[in-house]
Parts: C-alpha cells; sequence; structure tokens
C-alpha cells in the first residue's frame, strides 16, 4: 500500500508570490549591472586600469547570469504537468550550473591577462582617479545589491538566487581588489593593479567551483545530509503504528525541496484502512516538522512478510479463494461464508473465515466447524494456519 503527499510553496508565501519576489531581485541586479558594467569596462579602458576592466567583465557576467536566472525562474515556476510530473524545480539547478561556468570562464580569461601583464611589465597600465572612483562606487552598489539578493534568496529558499546573490558579493569583493590594485598602482607599485585583477579572478573561480558542484550534486540526485536524514527517521518512527522502517530515500529537486520515499512496517493484523491513515500521519508530520520535503511516498509493509524467494511465489487471491471454497464444499453454512481475509505471512498464509453466527449456536457445534473448516482449508496449497471466526 502506497501513500503520497505533495505539499508546494515555502512556509507563508504561495509559488506565485516566491516566484515575484525573486524576479523582483533579478530585475534590480539588471538595472544596476548594466549601467555599472558600461560605466567599469569605458573608465577601466579609457582610466587605463586592468583592475577595473576585469571588475567590469565581472559585472557584465554578473549581467548575462541574470538574464540567465530570469529565464529559469520563469520556467521553474511551473507547475508539474505529464511531461514533468515532479516540476520544472530542475531548471534552476541547470541554470545555476550555466552561472558557475559563466564564473569560470571569467575567471580563466582575467587570470590569463593578469598573469601576461605581470610577465611583461611594459603591458602593465597606469590608473587614475576616474578609475579610483568608479571602483569605490561599484563596491557600494554591489555590497548592497548582495544584501537585497541574498535576503530574497533566503526567504524563498532559492538556491539559484543564492548563487546570483554570491555573483554579486564576489563582485563587490574585486572591486576591493580594484581599489587596493588600482590605489597601490597611483602610490607607485605598477604591478598592483594586475595582481588586483589575478586577485578578482581566482575569486571569481571559487565562486564558480562551489555551485558548479552543488548544481552536480544535485542533478545526480544526491540525498540529504546525514543529520536531516535522522530528523526525518525520528519523526517517521514517533508516528504510533510504525514499527520499523526501511529503504528510506531522499533527493533533492531545485536546491530547496526534497522528495523522500519509505518502506514502514506496521502490524499485519491492522486494517487497511488503519494502514492508510498511519501513513496519512507520516506525511503530514514530515511536511509540518521537515521544511524540505515536499514529496512523500510511504510504502505501507506487514511486520513479519518475508523477503525470501518462497514468499513471492505465493498464491495470490485469485487463485486462493476459490480453491478454499471449493474446499469448504459440503461443509454447513460453507454457502453463507461472510468472508475470507488473507494475511501473507513469513513463507504461508494464514487464511481468516468469518461464519455465520448461527453455527455457533452451541458450543459443540461451534467447534465442530472451527475443526473442519480448519482441516479443510490447511489442504489447501499455500495455506499455513486457519482462523475461523462468527460473525
Amino acid at each position: 500500500m502506497v501513500d503520497i503527499l505533495h505539499k508546494s510553496g515555502s512556509a507563508g508565501a504561495s509559488d506565485e508570490q516566491n516566484y515575484l519576489a525573486k524576479r523582483r531581485a533579478t530585475l534590480a541586479g539588471v538595472a544596476v549591472n548594466l549601467p555599472l558594467a558600461i560605466i567599469k569596462i569605458t573608465v577601466g579602458y579609457l582610466g587605463r586600469s586592468q583592475a577595473l576592466l576585469a571588475d567590469g567583465i565581472h559585472s557584465l557576467s554578473d549581467l548575462v547570469s541574470d538574464a540567465l536566472v530570469l529565464a529559469a525562474l520563469r520556467v521553474g515556476a511551473k507547475k508539474a504537468d505529464i511531461d514533468h510530473p515532479y516540476g520544472h524545480a530542475r531548471i534552476e539547478t541547470a541554470a545555476m550550473a550555466g552561472v558557475a561556468i559563466m564564473l569560470l570562464l571569467a575567471a580563466a580569461g582575467l587570470g590569463y591577462d593578469a598573469f601576461r601583464r605581470i610577465a611583461t611589465p611594459e603591458l602593465l597600465f597606469r590608473p587614475g582617479w576616474l578609475a579610483l572612483g568608479v571602483a569605490v562606487l561599484s563596491l557600494a552598489l554591489k555590497e548592497g545589491l548582495y544584501w537585497y539578493t541574498i535576503g530574497v534568496a533566503k526567504q524563498t529558499r532559492s538556491p539559484l538566487l543564492e548563487a546570483n546573490a554570491w555573483h554579486h558579493r564576489s563582485d563587490a569583493l574585486s572591486s576591493i581588489a580594484a581599489v587596493v590594485g588600482i590605489a597601490g598602482s597611483m602610490a607607485g607599485v605598477a604591478y598592483m593593479d594586475a595582481i588586483g585583477a589575478l586577485v578578482i579572478a581566482i575569486m571569481l573561480a571559487w565562486v564558480g567551483v562551489k555551485y558548479a558542484w552543488r548544481s552536480v550534486s544535485e542533478l545526480v540526485d544526491t540525498g540529504l545530509d546525514p543529520e536531516r536524514l535522522k530528523v526525518v527517521r525520528e519523526h517517521i518512527a514517533a508516528v504510533p503504528g510504525v514499527r520499523e522502517m526501511r529503504r528510506l530515500r531522499t533527493r533533492t529537486m531545485g536546491g530547496r525541496d526534497a522528495y523522500a520515499d519509505v518502506g514502514v512496517f506496521v502490524d499485519p493484523y491492522m486494517s487497511l484502512t488503519e494502514a492508510h491513515r498511519v501513513s496519512e500521519a507520516i506525511s503530514k508530520r514530515l511536511v509540518t516538522h521537515v521544511d524540505e520535503i515536499t514529496d512523500i511516498c510511504v510504502h505501507i509493509e506487514p511486520d513479519g512478510h518475508a523477503d525470501a524467494p518462497a514468499a513471492f511465489e505465493l498464491p495470490l487471491r485469485e487463485e486462493i479463494v476459490p480453491a478454499l471454497e471449493q474446499a469448504f464444499s459440503g461443509l454447513p453454512g460453507h454457502d453463507q461464508i461472510q468472508r475470507i481475509t488473507l494475511h501473507y505471512l513469513d513463507e504461508a498464509i494464514e487464511a481468516e473465515i468469518l461464519l455465520p453466527l448461527v453455527l455457533a449456536h452451541n458450543e459443540i457445534r461451534a467447534e465442530a466447524a472451527i475443526r473442519d473448516y480448519a482441516k479443510a482449508a490447511r489442504n489447501v496449497q499455500g495455506v499455513g494456519s486457519v482462523r475461523v471466526l462468527f460473525g
């Protein structure tokens, strides 16, 4: 028996509200990065500052990543459909990998150029006050943009937006390197500008590797970390009726959510409706207490059900019931049997026969019915034990 529960959105906000908040934060990045990239590249070139040029290219990569994030957010916000039954959250993961690749490419290009200029002193730039002023302005703007974007990322639990926020932060840090490099070069240490550009390249590479690894880990279905899995197990075990569990598996989706499935053992004599109620209680408890879990598949299993090959060879109800009815033919009340319940336990079936109450109007007749029905049922292949009830 399997019970599936799905929740969407984060606490206190709908999917649509989350999408709009993330979209506003990304558009704010576009509004800052576009003019800033143009200004830094232009002033870096005219003001002869390699560090500011590198910083401008960094801002340009921010602008490209903003466009990528906007597209990914729009697709990722779509509801699940026939072709994508688990939703479109992985689009954001793929976009995060794209942002990481752009960071690494930018880092490689900037690093190569910085090394080339350090090795060839005549290629070194001599920046001035204009370049320094633009670098300081960039630092202030990008740091403010980082704090705004990271706040929205935490509110909406979006790793893609978090990656983009750190892209802004790395730009702010690169602006610090640009300020130091330009100031050092203006003070007479010509290679400081190129070293500033090299530091920026290293920071870009570090952030790129970090988010590339994170996105790849998710795309290969990495599950929750051991500590969170322990929390999930504790909540499942706390549900009344749960005896044991097995095959607890999770996988992250969109960085913020996790899908889970688990096998849970219950009393083998528990009714189907009660077992279903237990599965619902498990699902509700996980949704309430584990923020990451959004989709749960609970597989209910009877405690004592064997996994040995012999257990899977036991005949199904379509074979057992006709054989039992034939074995009971001729016995008193055989045509008035109210219910036949089959319990698949260990490597044999326990048959539960509910006979009409009229057969138990005296003790002798009841004992005879129990004896005769039990004997007849045990002659059916696959039946190991019999319980005879009256009602």
